[in-house]
């Protein structure tokens, strides 16, 4: 008996035929012709280059499903934490020792090093005497803990109407010193008059031990100059700083225009504090101890803080038991301490 084949397709229920339909045409969609033809379509919509071959079976079938995503995962980014945690660890303590290193004397002879070979380059290119000068700024409110600075200056008759007049450098801001160290050349003025001649005078002395609680006395030995020739050569010059514009005791609040000065580094004490025109006093105040003097070749380093807290007597064994920093005459550089 001849066996019939029964066509499957005719027989089964209507849900399962439109399944079949839906699976073959899947498997006619993904084959090589259905890719093909995909291509084509795709080239006549977007210019791209037809194709012609298989498809790749590495590459996914729906490009638009799978996106190109990057970043870290959690255990990534938890390892990137952790090391950027120990970096800054282990770079604060370093940090702290070079703010220390600054602090300490060693730092700033390092700062005054650097300040002498500015000075010795601008009285060489200049071609004028120049140099530094070791200043408080100017604080009538607190003057014992007044900072110190490097201030570079210049000869200048012509602007300072002095025939030993400096004045500051264009262009260059001071140096401020660590708060904690400060700078003293161990010598005061003698004359404490409040004229013109007064201030003129140079005659000094060494600082003695009453003077040592005196503000007029410390401002003084801590406001002193190192000066160089055209040459390089540090010499021992007269010096007497006076602000830009040439005037003696200079003043705002005067009506008279010729009594003015606008000069930000060097000014009198009223424009410092009624105008805030100026950070150091400049030489007219003999009766403040600023006044002419002689350029220093030596000085000592002390630690405020320490000198704060001593009495008069214990100040000044202090001082006069520190090493004195001298300053090569030729080379500008600090040679040794006795």
């Amino acid at each position: 008996m001849k066996k019939t084949r029964i066509n499957t397709f005719d027989t089964c229920p209507l849900k399962l035929q439109r399944r079949r339909i839906r699976h073959l045409w899947r498997r006619l969609r993904w084959s090589s012709f259905g890719c093909a033809a995909r291509f084509v379509n795709r080239q006549a919509v977007t210019s791209e280059a037809p194709f012609y071959g298989l498809r790749n079976p590495n590459e996914p079938r729906n490009r638009n499903r799978f996106t190109s995503r990057s970043g870290l995962t959690l255990p990534e980014m938890t390892v990137v934490i952790g090391i950027a945690a120990l970096m800054v660890a282990l770079t604060i303590p370093a940090a702290n020792m070079l703010l220390n290193s600054f602090e300490s004397e060693s730092g700033t002879k390092t700062i005054i090093s650097s300040a002498l070979a500015s000075a010795r380059a601008i009285a060489a290119k200049e071609q004028r005497y120049a140099g530094i000068r070791f200043q408080k700024r100017y604080d009538p409110t607190n003057p014992d803990n007044a900072s110190q600075y490097i201030i570079f200056i210049v000869y200048d008759f012509d602007r300072t109407g002095l025939a030993n007049g400096f004045r500051a450098v264009d262009g260059i801001q001071p140096i401020k010193l660590p708060d904690s160290i400060g700078v003293m050349d161990l010598r005061v003025r003698r004359n404490h008059g409040i004229s013109s001649q007064d201030a003129q005078d140079t005659d000094d002395e060494p600082v003695q031990q009453s003077y040592l609680d005196n503000p007029v006395y410390l401002d003084d030995t801590t406001a002193f100059s190192v000066i160089f020739s055209p040459s390089g050569k540090m010499v021992i010059h007269e010096v007497r700083l006076r602000n830009r514009d040439g005037v003696y005791q200079p003043d705002n609040s005067n009506p008279n225009p010729n009594k003015h000065s606008m000069d930000d580094i060097f000014n009198s004490p009223s424009n410092i504090t009624n105008y805030q025109i100026g950070m150091f006093v400049q030489d007219d105040y003999a009766q403040s101890g600023l006044g002419s003097e002689f350029s220093r070749s030596s000085f000592v380093i002390y630690d405020k803080h320490l000198f704060n807290q001593m009495n008069n007597s214990q100040r000044y064994n202090y001082l006069y038991g520190l090493k004195t920093v001298f300053i090569n005459p030729y080379t500008g550089t600090i040679i040794n301490e006795k």
